[in-house]
């Protein structure tokens, strides 16, 4: 049972507030995909004028489970397992886009791929990878 983006985004932002409170959105979901957004704010700024690792780890990682939500319906149980990023160039001071896909999914587990780009540009500034443990009643 899939769901569109703003299903998406009300779960998420129910069970986990700080999802909301950072500002993130979830802009398309479909086909395994989503599409989230973090608002540029100047406190995810951190020294050397860049966005901060952490902010965009989350936003990695919130796009992650947007892309299973919208795909496989409420799974809160959806979990992160593992996460990987790699740091590849400097964000613009500005919104931060998470492009996620799954690449495989099992009955107990989904390995996604996250490509993250400062807004206006096709850059890439991240490129994650990471695995998601989903709850046993899950079918592939």
């Amino acid at each position: 049972m899939s769901l569109d983006a703003d299903a998406v985004e009300h779960i998420i932002r129910q069970g986990v507030p700080a999802f909301g409170e950072g500002g993130i959105r979830v802009e398309q979901v479909g086909e395994g995909r989503a599409r989230v957004r973090q608002p540029f704010r100047e406190n995810l700024i951190r020294p050397g004028g860049t966005l901060s690792g952490p902010t965009m780890m989350g936003l990695a990682d919130s796009a992650m489970y947007a892309a299973i939500l919208g795909q496989l319906g409420r799974l809160e149980m959806a979990v992160t397992q593992n996460l990987n990023i790699n740091f590849l160039a400097r964000p613009e001071p500005c919104d931060l886009i998470a492009e996620a896909e799954i690449i495989r999914l099992g009955r107990r587990s989904a390995v996604l791929e996250v490509r993250l780009f400062s807004e206006g540009s096709d850059r890439l500034v991240a490129h994650v990878t990471g695995i998601y443990a989903l709850p046993a009643t899950t079918e592939s």
